[in-house]
């Protein structure tokens, strides 16, 4: 008895999908309203809804995707919108012709690596350790403030 309705569920649903196939875009549109209970997106093609009532169509006659599916579907959606910070690799060495940008308190400075040092606001300087002197007012490594080397005073030993 259950073989039976199975068969008889199944050809409801490949008729069903068949009769898809020759639907004008309004008359999709309307199927897409009484399946999901929501206007389709403005600018879907045909083939898209086409699919999206194939997939609601076969999703209530056959069940959807499993609860640890959508659970995990989620966990997906939610880590690939969240915010990341850019990581960058430190450089061991500049060489001439590289341009290091730094933004400090809200101010962007701009240092060309030369042959003999370093040129920032038109003056040459020996090392990026001064220019970030100038920059900050205080003593900085040159290589750690213009992001050319981590910090690694905060890692365990």
């Amino acid at each position: 008895m259950k073989q039976g309705s199975v068969g008889t569920g199944a050809e409801r649903i490949a008729t069903e999908l068949a009769g898809l196939i020759g639907l004008s875009r309004e008359k999709l549109k309307e199927r897409w309203r009484s399946l999901y209970g929501t206007e389709p997106p403005e600018k879907s093609s045909q083939e898209f809804l086409k699919l999206a009532i194939a997939y609601r169509l076969q999703e209530r006659a056959l069940g959807g995707l499993k609860l640890g599916t959508r659970r995990l579907l989620a966990r997906v959606a939610q880590a690939a919108s969240a915010p990341r910070p850019i990581r960058t690799k430190p450089v061991d060495k500049t060489q001439p012709g590289t341009v290091l940008i730094r933004e400090w308190h809200g101010t962007r400075h701009q240092v060309a690596i030369v042959d003999d040092g370093a040129v920032y606001r038109g003056k040459r300087y020996r090392s990026l350790s001064e220019i970030a002197r100038v920059i900050t007012g205080s003593r900085w490594s040159g290589p750690l403030f213009f992001g050319l080397k981590s910090d690694v005073s905060h890692c365990a030993r």
